[in-house]
């Protein structure tokens, strides 16, 4: 018997989810397990399988739509049964849908549902259907496209079958639009017209990053803890490492021996590794770091598992392997959560000091800073040196100001003195 099928909940902090793309189609065979769909949730993309044997009889949302939990996407049942009493449900439900947008997060302002106020674009006379669809372009290929993408190539006079689409699937996405140069393309900005704000949907990613240091802002007392560090022993350990591993191809960064020096400091003070846990404070006895890595338009931090008791090669080895992952949001929900304790790195940016947002419910979050090159004293003497700035947000509800200074303290000891990770 034909059932419909709702978009399950794929992480315990889903709300809703954007369809990236259908692996099977219309008529296809589908056995238990099966993978039916990529969707990307709050926390990356994943796979959604299916719970039941038969044919996939209707696919109900398309590619790029955005839409809550349990919402109906599919109908599975007998070859050729009927479902038209299921379509009326489904019809009669009326589905939510959230947005369409693209499944990397660049979001699409529907021309059905246009934002109104001074962020707003001004609305097209006749507003087409709100959701990617397929057409066939000029030269008789398949083209899949946006409202917002076909009404910016109406703007510009480009055949759409003329562009090629570098988004999922070929889809052509807005990108492709202002880059193309091909024939019949004009720019709006040759008449010199004032162009109106850009409007984009927040991605699921970024409505959850917004919620969440919105939360943790305002329910968290911030404090924060800067220490300047001669950072020249460090670099100099990181190099004869590095002349040690060049045999076997591989390299360690600083960034490595910075996450070892802050999980070694939090074995010396554990205070720090801890968690809020409204009534009750957890005081963790494993080390887990959460590492922030940039992705596209968001923050993921995949987590280095037991960071105090492992070397350093397998530290970079797993930051360089699960920051791949990130990036290519192909995270599980293992690897990217309940961190103890965070570091964020935007020292390679020429950032020289910055402070983080806790990430809820760890007490700490730690922000690195890039090498200074300065003149410095020692010994009564000026000389050439190497300074980095380390900023440690910490909740007050956990770490008073004299605990968070003995962390400072020990992770200085040990940056200023890298022989002192192995005692």
């Amino acid at each position: 018997m034909a059932k419909i099928i709702g978009l399950p909940k794929l992480s315990p902090t889903m709300e809703e989810g954007t369809l990236v793309s259908w692996a099977k189609k219309e008529g296809d065979s589908v056995d238990v397990d099966d993978l039916l769909a990529e969707v990307e949730t709050d926390k990356a993309t994943m796979e959604f399988r299916s719970f039941d044997r038969g044919v996939l009889l209707k696919i109900l949302v398309p590619e790029g739509v955005t839409l809550e939990a349990e919402v109906p996407v599919a109908i599975i049942g007998k070859a050729g049964e009927d479902i038209t009493e299921l379509l009326a449900q489904v019809e009669a439900a009326g589905a939510p849908r959230k947005e369409a947008a693209s499944p990397r997060g660049e979001g699409i302002a529907t021309e059905s549902e246009t934002p109104s106020g001074p962020m707003a674009e001004s609305a097209p006379e006749s507003a087409p259907e709100s959701a990617p669809v397929s057409t066939t372009g000029g030269n008789g290929g398949r083209v899949i496209s946006s409202p917002l993408v076909r009404r910016l190539a109406r703007e510009r006079s480009i055949d759409l079958g003329s562009v090629q689409g570098t988004g999922p699937h070929g889809r052509i996405v807005k990108r492709d639009i202002e880059s193309y140069t091909g024939p019949g393309a004009t720019s709006t900005m040759l008449s010199g017209e004032r162009l109106p704000p850009e409007v984009r949907q927040a991605s699921s990613m970024r409505r959850t990053i917004a919620r969440r240091l919105t939360e943790s802002t305002q329910s968290i007392p911030h404090y924060y803890l800067t220490i300047d560090c001669d950072i020249g022993p460090l670099s100099d350990a990181r190099k004869a490492m590095n002349a040690e591993l060049e045999a076997d191809a591989k390299k360690v960064s600083l960034n490595d021996l910075i996450i070892k020096a802050a999980a070694v400091a939090l074995r010396r003070v554990p205070e720090v590794n801890a968690s809020w846990m409204g009534k009750e404070i957890h005081y963790h006895q494993v080390v887990d770091i959460s590492v922030a890595v940039a992705v596209d338009d968001g923050l993921m931090t995949p987590v280095i598992r037991d960071a105090d008791r492992k070397g350093i090669t397998q530290i970079a080895d797993e930051v360089r392997h699960l920051a791949g992952r990130a990036r290519e949001r192909k995270l599980s929900i293992e690897e990217m959560t309940n961190g103890t304790f965070s570091i964020s790195n935007l020292g390679m940016y020429g950032i020289e000091e910055f402070t983080a947002v806790i990430n809820p419910p760890e007490a700490a979050i730690l922000a690195v800073g890039t090498i200074r090159e300065e003149p410095v004293v020692q010994a009564g003497e000026v000389v050439p040196g190497r300074r980095m700035r380390f900023t440690m947000s910490c909740d007050h509800r956990i770490v008073d100001g004299a605990v968070g200074a003995r962390y400072m303290a020990a992770f200085k000891r040990i940056i200023e003195s890298p022989l002192n990770m192995l005692l």
